[in-house]
């Protein structure tokens, strides 16, 4: 079925009130032509390849009885993995957010609504009847599911890795104490939704860079661009009275979860920050968005 035959039905009740199932059936479509995508396939399997990367690195430097990081230097918990498979998905995680997991959801979100004035299906979508307000949160919702989707497949393809290269056991956390393997799997699964979380901000940001062209790339590369900016930003010591209010300052609070007890300070900041972020950049997307002339 056609993206153009499926936001025909349900055909809405009265013009302009779509009914509940129309607007859902209108998030499964952007859902399902989202992920459909090549860039989006390409950008999920550069995503699911470096777990695979570093679980292999990690296994040829220690194949002689090495360490996995003789200076220190390395991605969090890299250290660990080759005691315990579980700590290639934290490590994962770590190596991915700075970069990887940010420029494919500013990918993502550059392109939600520059690339439909693009291809010249905004215009339709908004006659559909979607409204612009529905338009706008359906495509943040699309770009918040990619969110979770992409993290979620760094850890799945890190936790197959590693339980194929390394052997599975308890876990030691950052405190010096142990838990078991099926806490530290759950524990796993909250650094991921953490990590989720933390590209929220991203995402709004990405929503308003798009809603100001009409050309996708102009706009994904805008989005990946700034991304890249503020995290400069975030390492100028002289510019640390700015840095607490930088979407990608708690990113790696998400180790905390690895504490006994958890640390849920920095998390709780980190999650405020993506919160003030959505909203700022949210409201300027639909201020934007809804005085916009669509030509296309």
């Amino acid at each position: 079925m056609s993206r153009a035959e499926t936001l025909q039905a349900p055909p809405a009740p009265r013009a302009g009130r779509p009914s509940p199932l129309w607007t859902f059936g209108l998030l499964r479509s952007e859902l399902v032509t989202t992920v459909r995508r090549w860039r989006t396939l390409a950008l999920l399997g550069v995503l699911a390849a470096v777990p695979v990367l570093i679980g292999i690195a990690v296994k040829i430097q220690t194949r002689g009885g090495g360490t996995a990081d003789h200076s220190g230097q390395g991605p969090a918990f890299i250290s660990q993995i080759t005691n315990n498979g579980l700590f290639l998905v934290f490590t994962a995680l770590a190596a991915t957010l700075p970069f990887f997991l940010p420029m494919a959801v500013g990918v993502v979100a550059g392109d939600a609504i520059a690339g439909e004035a693009g291809a010249g299906t905004l215009r339709y979508l908004l006659v559909a009847p979607a409204g612009r307000t529905r338009l706008l949160l359906t495509k943040y919702a699309t770009v918040l599911a990619f969110c979770l989707l992409a993290t979620l497949v760094v850890a799945v393809s890190a936790l197959i890795v590693g339980a194929l290269l390394f052997p599975l056991g308890d876990v030691m956390t950052i405190s010096g104490t142990r838990i078991g393997f099926t806490d530290g799997l759950g524990r796993a699964l909250l650094i991921a939704l953490a990590v989720a979380a933390s590209l929220v901000g991203v995402a709004a940001l990405g929503l308003f860079v798009s809603t100001l062209t009409n050309s996708g790339i102009a706009a994904m590369a805008t989005t990946v661009g700034l991304v890249i900016t503020v995290q400069i930003l975030d390492q100028i010591p002289q510019l640390h009275a700015l840095q607490p209010y930088l979407f990608s300052h708690y990113w790696l609070s998400f180790a905390d979860l690895m504490r006994d007890p958890v640390y849920w300070d920095d998390l709780m900041k980190n999650v405020g920050l993506q919160a003030l972020y959505a909203a700022v950049f949210g409201s300027a997307a639909w201020a934007r968005f809804t005085a916009k002339d669509i030509s296309a």
